[in-house]
């Protein structure tokens, strides 16, 4: 035996034997964030996952069946217009209104399939900031000022970041380029208005699925969410309808998912979610029996649900283990979030940006976790600096874009995002 070979082995069982040796169980605050990281995994899999993960799966994999590469590159490539590029990718989550990973599946679905990293970045930033119902409750919780500042912030945020990321790769961006120059045109098997359509009705299921309750009991808001299960319902029926017209799936297997879903909905209606997921059950195991086109659309989605889900969860635990949940202590004392956020110094913007990087936000929940912090003695500068941060990376996000991206790439995009939410709130609370 040569233990030139063998020392990398003997290290690494070395290590993992001085880590479970010292483990520092028993410990308040280690058996504490243990606990709230598995509350955090249990909560994640419970709200996100079968409602907002799983219908972004099917709308990437779709984004890599159904869009042609040539459709993505002409409005998102490298070779776009860049106002045209730029501008729709900056204002895409007033329609989204998702988190920072529900994005993923969606910002890998149009990078792989020919979108240039700036626009791909910008989409990926602006998807989870730009939400106009966290934007309103801003304005409503943290007054007007803040709302706006977030709103302005965001949308030059995510142009900003996309051009950076573009310009410092832009090497690879001249490569992409001139690929996409010998790429020949990609006969479209469906029209613009019918991929719209169908996308449409996607993106409304999962928004309407995920809409949440609001603060008031009456006004179009509460109205919304008392329908919000009559239009999930509406949109994927004419989803249903679209795949048997448009896209050949058999009338008699949309009516078989249908019937099933509406005696769950009749059988359970304290329980939609159980009707929601027999829905994308049914659909499931229809499409990954075809041999055509809808195989395809199952078996993309299905590879970005492997190489995404594993990684979430891994990054919402960790991220469970050193924070918590909202009010609840991790492995890091909030006492010291509190004390490092005060005032409107560079570092308590700095501290406040990275902390908000770090964090894992549910869409909405970014405002209550502000006010309270707010009224324990944070700046408004760095609770602007966290809203701008915050919502747009996480550590499982950062653990998936890397997946994607590249280390270097996914550095790049987190600095960026850190750096100009820093100055930004530094600015701000100068100012205001």
């Amino acid at each position: 035996m040569s233990w030139k070979n063998e020392w990398q082995y003997l290290a690494l069982i070395a290590g993992v034997f001085l880590a479970c040796f010292y483990l520092p169980v028993g410990y308040d605050r280690f058996d504490n964030a243990m606990l709230e990281a598995f509350h955090l995994v249990r909560w994640y899999a419970r709200e996100h996952v079968l409602l907002c993960l799983i219908p972004a799966f099917f709308i990437a994999g779709a984004i890599g069946v159904f869009v042609s590469q040539n459709a993505v590159m002409r409005y998102l490539g490298a070779r776009a217009n860049k106002i045209l590029a730029y501008g729709v990718a900056s204002v895409s989550g007033t329609i989204l209104a998702v988190c920072s990973c529900t994005i993923l599946p969606m910002f890998a679905g149009i990078y792989r399939m020919g979108a240039g990293l700036g626009p791909a970045c910008a989409f990926l930033y602006s998807g989870p900031a730009i939400n106009v119902l966290a934007i309103v409750l801003t304005a409503r919780v943290l007054g007007l000022e803040m709302g706006i500042a977030r709103a302005v912030g965001a949308i030059f945020f995510s142009v900003v970041i996309g051009l950076a990321m573009a310009f410092i790769f832009r090497g690879e961006e001249q490569q992409q380029q001139a690929l996409q120059m010998a790429m020949p045109e990609e006969e479209a098997k469906r029209t613009l208005g019918q991929n719209s359509l169908y996308f449409a009705a996607m993106i409304g299921i999962l928004v309407f699925a995920n809409w949440g309750q609001p603060q008031e009991t009456s006004g179009i808001w509460a109205a919304v969410y008392d329908a919000k299960w009559f239009l999930t319902a509406a949109f994927a029926a004419a989803l249903g309808l679209m795949l048997v017209r448009w896209f050949q799936m058999r009338a008699w297997q949309i009516a078989a998912i249908a019937a099933v879903v509406a005696i769950l909905a009749l059988l359970l209606p304290e329980h939609p979610v159980v009707a929601f997921t027999a829905g994308f059950i049914g659909l499931s195991i229809f499409i990954s029996t075809d041999k055509g086109e809808l195989g395809d659309w199952f078996t993309t989605s299905w590879g970005f649900a492997k190489q995404i889900l594993p990684l979430l969860l891994f990054g919402v635990f960790i991220a469970g283990a050193l924070l918590g949940r909202v009010g609840q202590e991790g492995l890091i004392p909030s006492e010291w979030v509190v004390w490092a956020v005060g005032g409107n110094s560079l570092q308590a913007n700095f501290f406040a940006s990275f902390a908000g990087a770090l964090m894992y936000f549910a869409t909405l929940t970014e405002v209550p976790i502000l006010q309270g912090l707010i009224g324990n003695g944070m700046g408004k500068g760095p609770a602007l600096a966290l809203l701008l941060a915050g919502p747009a990376l996480s550590l499982p996000n950062m653990l998936v874009i890397n997946s994607v991206l590249g280390i270097r790439k996914t550095a790049t995009f987190i600095v960026l995002v850190v750096v100009m939410a820093t100055f930004s709130g530094y600015f701000y609370g100068t100012f205001f």
